[in-house]
């Protein structure tokens, strides 16, 4: 079993930036693409950004390209996104996770390891 945990989150203002992490334990997430998602309450969990294994190929939510990097560091087994020009509407619990399909256009439910989520929080 993977576990994961998110940190990084934290409450900014209009235009600022974070960068948050995944560290994964338990089993290595190296063979893995890797997937980052948010949640706003009342709302189903959304697609932001996934990247391959390798760290070759990384696939955005339309919302998100341009603003959010995602990277990882296999050594480290971690995964990170970087989210610059924030907007209120980011305003979500993020979550990584993991999938076993090999490519960045994996559906929901193939990611079968999930972490509990970091708070962002974007003031207007």
């Amino acid at each position: 079993q993977v576990q994961l945990v998110e940190s990084g989150g934290g409450l900014v203002q209009t235009g600022d930036s974070l960068s948050l992490s995944c560290a994964a334990s338990g089993q290595t997430i190296s063979g893995n693409s890797m997937g980052w998602f948010r949640q706003r309450p009342g709302k189903e969990r959304e697609f932001v950004a996934s990247i391959s294994r390798s760290g070759s190929f990384c696939y955005y939510s339309d919302s998100v390209v341009g603003r959010f990097t995602i990277s990882r560091d296999n050594a480290k087994e971690t995964v990170y996104l970087r989210m610059d020009s924030l907007k209120p509407e980011d305003t979500a619990v993020y979550l990584c996770a993991v999938t076993q399909n090999l490519g960045v256009m994996a559906r929901i439910d193939e990611y079968v390891y999930w972490g509990q989520g970091t708070q962002v929080t974007v003031s207007s």
